[in-house]
C-alpha cells in the first residue's frame, strides 16, 4: 500500500481513505437530492460529490444532467429554464432539486466535491464560494480543462481542484517516464495552480487508469488520488490495497462496510 501524502489543501483535511457519497448514493434513485445527501451524511459521509449546472436566470442546482428528462417528472434543458420552472421538477416524482448554496447551508460539516457541467454555472459557483468563503470544503473539477483553468485564474490558490482529462493523460505518460510536451508542460501548469488530486476511472476504454506507477506519478507531485465510480466490493478492496487515496461510489452503504471491516471508516 502506498504511504499516506501530505495534504495540499484544507479540502483534503480527512485520513485517507476518503469515501466519497456519489451523487449523494445514486443506487438508491434520489441522486443529487437534499434527502439522499441527509441519508449520506446519517451514514457518517463526510465527502460528498454532486454536479452543478445554471438555470436561465443564474441559479445554481445540483444536477447532473443538462436536461430535466432522465430523473425528473419534468422536461427542458436546465439553462433555458428559470429557477421557478425548474425548482417544480421532482426527482423519482417526488424530491424536489435543491440549490448548491442550499446544500452547503444545511450540511455545514461536509466537503463537497463539485463537477462543474456548464459554462454558465462557472461564475455562480465562485460566487458563492466567495460569499460564503466555503473555499476550504469544495473541490472543482471537470471534463472541460479550459473552464477548470478558467476556474483557477478567477479563484487563485485558494480553490482547490482536480486534474482535468488532458493534465490525466499527462499524468499518465509521466508515470510511464514519457512526459514529453505539451502534456507535460500542461500537467506542471496545473499543479502549480491549485490541482490537488486526480479523480480518474479504475480503466479508460478498456485500459488500465490506476496502477502501481500512476499513484507514485501522483503522489510524486502532491495529489492524492479518487478514483470513480466504484460500486463493487472486491473492487473497492483491491483499490484499497493498492494505495488509492479516495473512492466515489453509489453504494454508500457497500463501500462503509469495506472500510469499516478494514479499520478504515473514521
Amino acid at each position: 500500500m502506498t504511504p499516506a501524502i501530505r495534504p495540499r489543501h484544507a479540502y483534503l483535511d480527512h485520513p485517507v481513505p476518503l469515501p466519497f457519497a456519489h451523487r449523494g448514493g445514486a443506487a438508491e434513485g434520489l441522486e443529487n437530492t437534499a434527502a439522499a445527501f441527509r441519508r449520506a451524511v446519517g451514514l457518517g459521509y463526510r465527502y460528498l460529490e454532486t454536479d452543478v449546472h445554471a438555470t436561465s436566470d443564474g441559479q445554481l442546482v445540483a444536477f447532473h444532467d443538462a436536461t430535466l428528462d432522465r430523473v425528473t417528472d419534468s422536461r427542458g434543458a436546465i439553462g433555458q429554464l428559470p429557477w421557478r420552472a425548474v425548482s417544480r421538477a421532482r426527482v423519482g416524482g417526488r424530491e424536489p432539486l435543491p440549490l448548491f448554496e442550499e446544500l452547503l447551508e444545511e450540511f455545514p460539516d461536509a466537503r463537497w466535491n463539485v463537477d462543474l457541467k456548464a459554462e454558465a454555472a462557472l461564475a455562480p459557483l465562485l460566487g458563492l464560494l466567495r460569499r460564503t468563503n466555503a473555499w476550504d470544503r469544495v473541490c472543482v473539477g471537470s471534463f472541460s480543462e479550459a473552464r477548470v483553468a478558467r476556474a483557477q485564474r478567477l479563484a487563485g490558490r485558494r480553490m482547490a481542484s482536480s486534474l482535468g482529462t488532458r493534465g490525466v493523460a499527462g499524468l499518465r505518460l509521466r508515470s510511464y517516464g514519457r512526459g514529453v510536451l505539451p502534456l507535460d508542460r500542461l500537467l506542471g501548469a496545473a499543479v502549480r495552480r491549485s490541482a490537488v488530486c486526480v479523480q480518474v476511472p479504475e480503466r479508460q476504454s478498456g485500459l488500465p487508469v490506476v496502477d502501481p506507477l500512476f499513484l507514485r506519478a501522483a503522489h510524486a507531485l502532491g495529489m492524492q488520488v479518487h478514483v470513480w465510480t466504484v460500486n463493487d466490493a472486491d473492487r473497492m478492496a483491491a483499490l484499497l490495497d493498492l494505495g488509492v487515496d479516495g473512492i466515489m461510489t453509489d453504494h454508500i452503504e457497500t463501500l462503509r462496510t469495506v472500510l469499516t471491516e478494514r479499520g478504515c471508516w473514521v
